[in-house]
């Protein structure tokens, strides 16, 4: 597993949408990446004007994240986004 340094969150991307709620299938040309995911390892605190950060979220929460934070990586042969904390927009809650 990969452990993200200080500052950095692991996010397991939801899947993309191939059709809408109503039923219709989308093309392949219209995917856009989903901005919505699962935490699946958080870094370490940050120390920012010597103030400490924390991390906003834990691991198994479900977030929105900015559209082009984070830098994709592969982990075990799954997609994943590294994310700074300041790119981390709300936690889905049910």
């Amino acid at each position: 597993m990969l452990k993200p340094l200080a500052g950095y969150v692991l996010i397991e991307p939801a899947p993309k949408e191939t059709k809408t709620a109503s039923g219709i299938y989308l093309p392949e040309s219209a995917d856009e990446k989903p901005q919505e995911g699962k935490v699946i390892a958080t870094g370490d605190a940050i120390y920012d004007h010597g103030k400490e950060v924390t991390s906003p979220v834990k691991v198994g929460d479900k977030v929105v994240y900015k559209k082009w934070g984070g830098n994709e990586v592969k982990v075990e042969g799954r997609e994943m986004l590294l994310i700074k904390f300041e790119d981390l927009m709300a936690v889905v809650t049910k």
